[in-house]
């Protein structure tokens, strides 16, 4: 069935080779249009995990963050062999075919998530140089246009962290909130990025910063928004120094889901979209009433950056909601290591020893070395998971497909 199925998407997405190439977008009041005036409605995915290692798409409960997983694999397999387990990883993980594929389920959009090391000399995931990341959104950018979707660049990980959790690979705080270095590093990439695609169609929209300012900063959590506000300001000049044309994608603090902050903010930008997330809760207009409250005071789109996780008939009821009230959306993500996706690949044959290893007592050297699996079994293992990640050898979730309800 598998097999059936895969050579059916297959079909489909030779189709889908054909699309014609995106149309430049912005932003007219509470919509977003092409350059020919017609309405465009975002319905994509993420393709989380590529670009941003996160634990539990690998079954780790404890090593959570890219900089904390990264230390997993270097123990395992040395420096040297790390950095090419994760050249392949990215080599592997997303290609054209599975480009190709999102295409064929009807989406239109696929939002990329990307750390800000990819724009730097410090290390990040087997390579220290400041092009990577421009050759690895340029062959998203390309299969893109092939596949006729549209791409959102979407900052996950910013410098000194937006978050203060396992999510922005930071240290448990939001410093780029405070840190003046940090926000430089951060215009200055942005800046870079605009530069690069200013005049790229397939470039739907810059997504500043993923989910800013978590919930856990008690009393420091007002003040910590409001300098939020400042460096979202400074990232959009950064990029319209350089691009006046595409759009500008905005995040709320505390996951994306408290917009009061930004009530009375004026960005001074009239092709801006704001983005929301949401997990659980009832799948009705009522429990996003804050939201469309929001798009519809602010005159600008409104559109759910992530959603998923739950189960299929919430999935299908909420992205019917979304369409009703004019929400674009793009569900998380598109492929991990169980089925709550769109594309799931198999963790293979005895990973429950890396994991254990992983998610055990590493807080010495000595225990890592009391603790750590045989080092050979390891290699063989971490191999393994590079072929199971590969488009051939991952199992398309056509039931969440279908709740996603794209076409």
């Amino acid at each position: 069935m598998k097999r059936i199925l895969l050579t059916a998407a297959f079909l489909i997405a030779a189709i889908a080779s054909y699309a014609v190439s995106p149309k430049p977008l912005h932003v007219k009041g509470k919509n977003i249009e092409n350059s020919d005036g017609e309405k465009f409605f975002i319905r994509g995915t993420n393709l989380g995990n590529w670009l941003n290692p996160e634990g539990y798409m690998f079954s780790f409960q404890k090593a959570t963050s890219p900089r904390m997983i990264n230390d997993v694999v270097c123990q395992l397999l040395g420096p040297d062999n790390a950095a090419d387990f994760w050249r392949t990883f990215k080599k592997n993980y997303i290609t054209a075919e599975d480009i190709n594929f999102i295409a064929s389920t009807g989406a239109n959009t696929v939002r990329l998530p990307f750390h800000y090391k990819l724009f730097t000399g410090e290390d990040y995931m087997g390579i220290n140089d400041p092009a990577e990341g421009f050759r690895m959104i340029d062959n998203a950018v390309n299969w893109c246009r092939d596949a006729g979707l549209y791409l959102i660049l979407d900052m996950h990980d910013a410098p000194g962290g937006q978050t203060g959790d396992n999510i922005d690979d930071s240290y448990g705080y939001p410093w780029l909130m405070t840190s003046p270095r940090s926000q430089e590093e951060f215009c200055s990439i942005w800046h870079q990025i605009a530069e690069r695609y200013q005049d790229e169609p397939v470039i739907l929209g810059y997504e500043l910063i993923n989910e800013p300012v978590a919930t856990y900063f008690g009393e420091e959590e007002k003040e910590l928004n409001n300098k939020l506000i400042d460096v979202l300001r400074k990232g959009l000049s950064a990029i319209r120094e350089v691009d006046k044309n595409h759009i500008v994608i905005i995040g709320s603090p505390q996951w994306n889901s408290n917009f009061t902050p930004l009530e009375s903010v004026d960005f001074g930008d009239p092709n801006i979209i704001y983005t929301c997330h949401r997990y659980g809760g009832p799948s009705t207009a009522e429990a996003i009433k804050s939201y469309i409250d929001f798009r519809d005071n602010s005159g600008f789109p409104m559109y759910m950056g992530e959603i998923g996780h739950n189960t299929m008939e919430w999935q299908d009821a909420f992205s019917k909601v979304m369409k009703a009230n004019n929400i674009g959306y793009t569900f998380w993500p598109y492929k991990k290591c169980t089925d709550s996706c769109m594309n799931a690949y198999k963790l293979p044959e005895g990973w429950e020893k890396i994991s254990t290893f992983a998610d055990g007592s590493r807080g010495s050297f000595g225990e890592v070395r009391e603790n750590i699996p045989d080092r050979k079994e390891a290699a063989l293992i971490l191999a393994a998971l590079l072929e199971n990640v590969r488009f051939a050898n991952c199992n398309p979730q056509m039931e969440y497909i279908t709740s996603m309800n794209l076409k």
